[in-house]
């Protein structure tokens, strides 16, 4: 008798792209939105008089409430569906950013970034089990291609801010609302064919138990996904110092203007969004071990020689390390897959609300770091993070397993 599989664990036989360009758009949208947070933070930090702890904790409020709700909505969703969630989770998004643009004080600007980081934690986990869905036997390409959607929204983000919130003020976020609108049509649309293709299965029973794809003991499993999670911590908290407190770093070493620094930090986030694209199609390749090696170790030597940097080499640098850095994520996310593959919104969840975890605690301790040192002493201790990646060698070879 064959294997019984659940609706989620069923992969199409070919790669739906039309499917995979859609959700990654969404997510573009989606991560657009959220990157406009640390984008106005020079803003609100002079117009409300804030501190680098006070600037840490609107990342940690938002962190916090998109990632703790993520592996319970992953969980819950694995023996649920919930189709049309996506939608919901946006329009959580979209209230947030009508509050955000609309805050008048500092416990205002937390409620909305708790609103937006609400709608995160819906849509991270369903979004990525859809694109698992219509991966095909492309799963590293499928999240590459669903990653690279978030991560040119989030490079998009500081480019608007600088066209448009800088000269315009906090109350032009509202304008931003037109593209949670967006969102929530597109992917009301993606929910009709989850539910059509949920449908198509539902008389398919959920396996009573589950087997790992890969031949390795429990305790096997559970190091390698330790492992990964401090990986993840490693990235997180290093990327968090660029997305936080980088126009912050510019501005204070190189007394660049506002507008100037958005350019900068634009320019590390795109190269962020052309490192994810390329992560998993070489995991497929060639082993998602090997990317994890290369991503997280191999962008050591550029963190290293980043605060030592004169300008021109400080953007170039960060381009380097942006490209580099971003590889590793959807490498490390179908890796967990497979080790899980039972587990797919689980493990989604997990991951996503672990990297968005450490990113709000990494703000939160280097912005403290910063008022308590320096802006500069925060890269100089940052710049070791990357080593962490020695770990990449106790995790099982699962090509070499199959």
């Amino acid at each position: 008798m064959k294997a019984e599989q659940s609706a989620v664990e069923t992969i199409q036989p070919q790669t739906i792209f039309s499917v995979l360009l859609a959700i990654s758009f969404s997510h573009l949208l989606n991560d657009t939105i959220q990157s406009l947070i640390p984008s106005i933070y020079p803003i609100v930090k002079n117009s409300f008089h804030l501190s680098f702890t006070q600037v840490g904790f609107i990342t940690l409020t938002f962190q916090l409430s998109a990632s703790l709700l993520q592996p319970l909505v992953g969980s819950y969703t694995d023996r649920k569906p919930q189709p049309f969630s996506l939608a919901t989770g946006m329009t959580f998004s979209l209230a947030g950013l009508i509050l955000l643009s609309q805050s008048s004080s500092y416990l205002m600007l937390l409620m909305s970034v708790c609103l937006i980081g609400v709608g995160s934690s819906i849509f991270h986990p369903e979004a990525s089990k859809v694109a698992y869905m219509a991966a095909g036997n492309r799963r590293g390409l499928a999240q590459s291609i669903f990653q690279v959607g978030g991560n040119a929204g989030s490079s998009i983000g500081p480019l608007l801010a600088a066209l448009i919130v800088v000269p315009y003020g906090q109350s032009s976020i509202l304008w931003f609302s037109i593209l949670a609108f967006l969102a929530i049509i597109v992917l009301s649309r993606l929910g009709i064919w989850y539910k059509e293709h949920l449908f198509s299965l539902k008389r398919k029973p959920k396996a009573k138990h589950f087997e790992p794809a890969v031949h390795l003991s429990k305790r096997r499993i559970t190091i390698s996904i330790i492992i990964l999670l401090v990986l993840i911590f490693s990235k997180y908290f290093y990327l968090a110092s660029m997305t936080s407190y980088y126009t912050f770093y510019l501005i204070h070493k190189f007394h660049v203007s506002v507008q100037t620094s958005q350019l900068y930090l634009f320019a590390f986030l795109l190269a962020v969004a052309a490192g994810t694209i390329l992560g998993g199609p070489l995991g497929d390749k060639f082993g998602r071990k090997y990317v994890i090696w290369f991503s997280i170790l191999g962008v050591a030597p550029f963190t290293l020689l980043l605060p030592h940097a004169s300008l021109f080499y400080t953007c170039m640098l960060s381009i380097f390390i942006g490209v580099i850095i971003a590889s590793a994520f959807s490498a490390i996310l179908v890796y967990a897959q497979e080790l899980l593959p039972g587990k797919v919104g689980m493990i989604s969840g997990l991951f996503f609300g672990f990297a968005f975890g450490m990113g709000g605690l990494g703000s939160a301790v280097l912005g403290m770091l910063a008022d308590k040192t320096s802006i500069e002493h925060v890269y100089n201790l940052c710049a070791f993070l990357p080593l962490i990646g020695l770990l990449t060698a106790f995790l099982p070879n699962l090509k070499q397993k199959r």
